[in-house]
């Protein structure tokens, strides 16, 4: 059975979403620019129509779209979104944060990580943005602090998945069910089913992994 993460953004498709056959919601402001943080409101009230529904929900923490290099106060304000996720009794948290070199900001995610004790944590396709020489040691951070998953692509999202099954796979082998390397970006309805056969994943991510909303 395929986990099928849908990016959801605000409150309005999730029900369509569950009932299109959502295992699990990732939830997002703006996915015009990747996703942000939605509105407590917002947070709340999917936890409770999706709990309802048995569906875990992942609250996505990031303040803005753009890059991934976070000023002190962006940082503080994630930290503040992940407590706020916490105290609702969202399943899960989604965030990513790295330095201008490109590199894990290990402080800032040991507070992000911290902020989130119990829930579960994906790292987002900030991964990506990771040169992929020094993916293999942020995979090996990654895993230490016990993040859950890995968001990414496998390569720049505008390639299509397919061309990067060569480096989702080695990626997948080198993670070795340390944590889960979660494909997302370009998987569709259509083309789950040869993603998930190829990369022989149990988990896949999309916008419109069940359809269109």
């Amino acid at each position: 059975m395929i986990i099928k993460e849908v990016a959801v953004e605000n409150f309005t498709k999730i029900p369509d979403a569950i009932r299109a056959g959502a295992s699990r919601i990732e939830l997002c402001d703006n996915l015009a620019v990747g996703g942000t943080t939605v509105s407590k409101g917002v947070m709340a009230e999917t936890q409770k129509y999706a709990g309802e529904h048995h569906v875990p929900v992942m609250a996505m923490i990031r303040p803005r779209g753009g890059n991934f290099v976070y000023t002190d106060t962006e940082l503080k304000i994630m930290e503040a979104d992940v407590f706020q996720a916490q105290e609702l009794g969202v399943d899960g948290v989604v965030f990513g944060v790295l330095t201008k070199q490109g590199d894990l900001d290990t402080d800032a995610l040991e507070m992000l990580i911290a902020a989130a004790g119990g829930m579960q944590i994906t790292f987002h396709m900030a991964f990506d943005a990771i040169p992929q020489d020094k993916q293999a040691t942020a995979i090996d951070w990654l895993a230490n602090a016990g993040v859950d998953r890995i968001l990414t692509h496998g390569g720049e999202l505008s390639t299509p998945i397919a061309a990067n099954y060569e480096h989702l796979k080695q990626t997948i082998a080198y993670a070795n069910h340390r944590l889960i390397i979660l494909p997302g970006g370009g998987i569709t309805a259509q083309n789950l089913a040869e993603v998930t056969e190829t990369l022989k994943v149990k988990e896949a991510h999309g916008t419109k992994i069940v359809g269109r909303l």
